[in-house]
């Protein structure tokens, strides 16, 4: 069983640090808004002309709104840039580039240097502090060159009675990363607990 405060996802959510990870599918700001829990200040960045608004306090549940800054792009590269200068600034513990199709390589790559740069500025003022990127992307993403790519999709519960509240589950995918291999898993929401189940790959 997974307690409010996430700790069975933190775990399953594996990462690493001063790197870019990319987040597809459906429930990919869901996913989004439980990495930024991690930790504040969270940039998000959005294209001004996507129609699918960001709710600050519609995240009150996984992460304090007050540590959220949201801001707006007239395109993608000029949201990719914004992107480049938080990460390298350090000031913040993530960079959110919700985007509306993956990532070129070079680009990418520069958020990658962006990331460690400024997650070794961060440390400096702050030991022990952490900065990581994710790029948003919808479908099945396919940026290349990503540290991790993870795909989230809302579910049917699974083995509840009929009798019982409807409650919120999703299918998380690992599609790929550099050091593990891909990996499935079932999550559950009933109430404040969250329960975590692998499934076969």
């Amino acid at each position: 069983m997974l307690d409010a405060n996430n700790s069975a996802l933190d775990e399953t959510l594996e990462l690493a640090e001063g790197r870019a990870h990319e987040l597809c599918g459906p429930a990919r700001r869901v996913l989004a808004a439980w990495v930024a829990a991690w930790g504040a200040p969270v940039l998000w960045l959005r294209l001004r002309h996507n129609p699918d608004r960001l709710y600050p306090q519609g995240l009150a549940e996984w992460a304090a709104p007050g540590g959220l800054i949201v801001a707006e792009a007239a395109r993608a590269s000029e949201l990719l840039s914004c992107a480049e200068d938080g990460l390298r600034s350090g000031a913040c513990a993530l960079v959110v580039a919700d985007l509306a199709e993956p990532v070129a390589m070079t680009p990418l790559r520069r958020l990658h240097l962006a990331a460690e740069e400024g997650l070794a500025r961060r440390r400096t003022r702050h030991p022990g502090s952490s900065l990581r990127a994710l790029v948003l992307t919808p479908g099945d993403g396919g940026t290349p060159g990503v540290e991790t790519r993870w795909h989230m999709a809302p579910c049917p519960e699974h083995d509840t009675p009929a009798t019982d509240p409807v409650g919120t589950a999703w299918h998380l995918t690992r599609l790929r990363a550099r050091m593990a291999p891909p990996a499935r898993w079932y999550i559950r929401r009933h109430g404040d607990a969250f329960y975590v189940q692998n499934l076969p790959a």
